[in-house]
């Protein structure tokens, strides 16, 4: 088929290409055609004993190199040389219902050196004039070694001599060959073909390159002649050498195995190539040609061009191969032969490199878009998949989805690809971070595919971008007569941020147990407090007018930190009421309408000396603390209960008849200020921080009437009371003892009626501690009151 073989003639080489991409899916084979025995199978022990090579390019494509010495090619005068190759293409590996190609070629080949020696990669190949002076004028150990053993030659029969580190070995032509050598003469010329490493070979190290080297003489004897030759070889097998950025190729400048002068050697020309072709300026490719006395050094760019790099995975780790395939000729001259031409083949692999793919964020803030580069890949690389956010996708279904995805070419020959997401994406991770900005995390796993093995690589990436766009809710607050409102936006509420009354969640159970109405519209929360709802502040309080505040915080929803206070702060006129404030301090404001009218400069509390701070015909203020002015105290459930009462005695006057004296007053208002048991009083000034402020106690005023309340006749009875030190009631105080207590301690006080008469029953009436043993001083703490 057009374009499926390309072939040329470097030097004394056949080379022919094959084009992979017409390979594909299918076998083939290589048959040599005999112009005598016919076509021959080429295989590896065939390719290495006639000079054939039968291997692949950087690019993958199958390539074949034949000497123009080899068997089966056809010689004319040692100058024009034809060879002719079977292709045989097949679908089945069994090479069955092939279809065969002949490609002949051809070769023109007459510049002849004295010496012409090929290292080439399966094989080591001398070809030497039969005319050049038999034995040389210095006689080396070679040839002084090889003399004895001319008495024993055959006849008219080529034989060669081997001299190794074990000794001499003669053999016939047709021995060698089964030791996979090959030996023969031309018109005008004779070569011999060795494999490496053979038994009779040796490795030495030439300015620190080994060498294989088969030092041999072929002889020939007639009657009236005898030819020694010498069919010496030596080629390197390795003097490669890799950094992170180049390859370097050294060989020996002069091998003192096939310069037994070295004093005449004298360089006259140093060519390199890459393929079959001629590099004439290889500095123009970046490649480094140079030479000293000891060394001829190749120097190549990873990468460049000629070379192949090639995608590879190992161990799970992406990386690179770089190939090029070289071949150097040394052109030289000194006394014993007149030219020797050296040639070597060298195809070069580096060792794998890895090369971990960068994740490049070209994200664009102001657009609200993720632009992501992955790269940088060779072209036998793939895009297959992609996952967002552990979600995967085919990358249709990803352009489908709305991903952008598509590759881009870089400045070094190589690609990346490139993914575009927005910040709006469901499978975009949002985390709202600081004061008004949000966090914005792509998370990608690229899976692509690697070189023709279509190996899968996979990686990770984790690309942030922290943006504000997020606009802190400015609230609203304002009052009515009886109430503080407070008017919240609800964007971002219970997703970046909550609202809290100190340190409680403020959520729908909290209001409505407050007290608080809660109502939404499309924008707002809209958030209505009593005036005397459990968590107002009262700023300043005076007769008939208070100053409150309501104060709700705006805190993050998962590190709780305050970003805003919302307050709302009003004034209000009030003709009653009674505030508890957190350091046990009560106020009220007491309106006391009655028939007729009483003076309210005279009312008092439980104490007799607290009197009004202020008052008008209606209405009186008292503040005082809770632990004075005669105020009680008591447990109920999980609240303290302070308790005092307004009282006012109606004055009587002696009259005619006997006064009437009574120990109820005319009118008692009883006040009571409930606290949370859990929550503790704060004595002294408010807290500075409203968030930790303890909150305030509520409170109640039961105004009772007791002038027609049934008088109980009073009567002395045996009562003896003591005081229990816990509730066991086991151990008692002993009597008189003073006994201290904190307000908030519970006391058991153990109460007998120890009269015996059958009517007689014990109510507990009234009950207080003093600071005395006069039951009627002040201070007093009441225990019960009326039972």
């Amino acid at each position: 088929p057009p374009g499926f073989v390309e072939s040329s003639c470097r030097s004394r080489i056949f080379w022919m290409k094959l084009n992979r991409l017409l390979l594909q899916g299918k076998f083939f084979q290589l048959e040599i055609n005999d112009p005598y025995a016919g076509p021959v199978l080429l295989d590896e022990k065939l390719a290495s004993r006639c000079g054939y090579v039968l291997s692949e390019d950087v690019w993958g494509n199958p390539v074949f190199r034949a000497s123009v010495l080899g068997c089966h090619v056809a010689n004319e005068a040692d100058e024009l040389f034809s060879l002719t190759v079977n292709i045989k293409v097949s679908s089945f590996s069994s090479m069955r219902a092939a279809v065969t190609y002949t490609y002949p070629m051809y070769c023109s080949y007459s510049s002849w050196a004295s010496r012409e020696i090929v290292c080439e990669e399966n094989y080591m190949e001398v070809s030497v004039k039969t005319n050049v002076p038999a034995v040389s004028n210095d006689y080396t150990v070679a040839w002084m070694s090889a003399l004895p053993e001319t008495q024993n030659v055959a006849y008219q029969l080529w034989q060669l001599m081997f001299v190794s580190p074990s000794g001499r070995k003669r053999i016939t032509v047709s021995d060698a060959a089964k030791l996979g050598y090959s030996f023969n003469n031309t018109l005008s010329r004779v070569y011999l073909r060795a494999p490496y490493h053979s038994n009779e070979s040796d490795i030495s190290m030439v300015s620190g390159v080994n060498m294989n080297m088969v030092t041999s003489t072929s002889m020939y004897r007639q009657r009236w002649l005898l030819l020694l030759i010498d069919t010496t070889v030596s080629c390197p097998v390795d003097g490669i050498s890799f950094t992170d950025t180049s390859l370097t190729w050294t060989v020996p400048s002069v091998i003192p195995t096939l310069v037994a002068q070295e004093s005449t050697f004298l360089s006259k020309n140093i060519l390199m190539g890459v393929d079959d072709r001629v590099i004439v300026n290889p500095e123009e490719k970046n490649y480094l040609l140079e030479h000293n006395e000891t060394h001829i050094r190749i120097t190549i760019p990873i990468g460049a061009q000629g070379g192949k790099l090639k995608s590879s995975i190992s161990g799970g780790v992406y990386g690179v191969i770089y190939s090029i395939d070289l071949f150097l000729e040394h052109t030289w001259t000194d006394a014993d032969w007149q030219t020797t031409k050296y040639t070597v083949i060298k195809s070069i692999t580096t060792p794998f490199m890895p090369q971990i793919p960068t994740v490049i964020n070209n994200t664009l803030p102001e657009e609200r878009l993720f632009n992501v580069a992955f790269g940088h890949f060779l072209p036998d690389v793939s895009l297959v998949a992609i996952a967002i956010g552990n979600v995967p996708f085919a990358l249709r279904e990803a352009q489908h989805h709305g991903f952008k995805i598509y590759e881009t070419p870089f400045s070094d020959r190589t690609k990346g690809f490139i993914l575009e997401v927005s910040f709006d994406d469901m499978y975009v991770l949002k985390e709202y971070v600081n004061r008004n900005e949000t966090k914005y995390t792509l998370l990608v796993n690229y899976t692509i595919s690697v070189g023709p093995e279509m190996t899968l690589y996979y990686h990770s990436a984790e690309v942030e971008c922290v943006i504000a766009d997020i606009e802190l809710p400015e609230a609203v607050g304002y009052c009515d007569e009886e109430n503080l409102y407070l008017a919240i936006p609800t964007f971002g509420l219970h997703q970046y941020w909550n609202l809290y009354l100190g340190n409680k969640l403020l959520n729908r159970h909290v209001a409505l147990t407050n007290g608080y109405l809660a109502a939404t519209n499309s924008t707002h929360l809209i958030l209505q407090i009593p005036l005397f709802a459990v968590g107002v502040i009262y700023e300043e309080v005076s007769f008939q007018k208070i100053k409150a505040r309501f104060d709700i915080a705006l805190r993050k929803v998962r590190t709780m930190e305050t970003l805003q206070m919302f307050s709302v702060s009003c004034s209000f006129n009030s003709s009653a009421f009674i505030i508890c404030h957190p350091d046990g301090t009560i106020m009220i404001s007491a309106q006391m309408k009655t028939v007729p009218a009483i003076d309210m400069s005279k009312t008092k509390l439980r104490d007799s000396s607290c009197k009004p701070r202020e008052y008008n015909e209606g209405h009186a203020f008292f503040k005082f603390h809770v632990t004075t002015c005669g105020t009680s105290v008591r447990f109920e459930g999980d609240h303290i209960i302070y308790e005092n009462e307004i009282s006012y005695e109606k004055e009587t006057l002696p009259g005619q008849s006997i006064p009437t004296i009574t120990r109820d007053p005319d009118y008692r208002l009883t006040v009571l200020c409930y606290y949370r048991a859990k929550e503790t009083l704060v004595l002294g000034a408010f807290a500075s921080d409203p968030s930790t402020s303890p909150p305030f106690g509520s409170g109640t005023m039961v105004p009772r009437s007791n002038i027609a309340v049934y008088r109980r006749i009073r009567q002395a009875l045996n009562v003896v009371s003591r005081v229990s030190k816990d509730e066991s009631f086991v151990e008692f105080y002993k009597p008189n003892m003073a006994i201290l207590k904190r307000p908030v301690e519970p006391v058991f006080l153990e109460v007998e009626l120890k009269d015996e008469g059958p009517d007689a029953e014990l109510y507990l009436e009234n009950c207080w501690v003093t600071r005395s043993l006069d039951f009627n001083s002040t201070p007093r703490w009441n225990i019960t009151v009326d039972g």
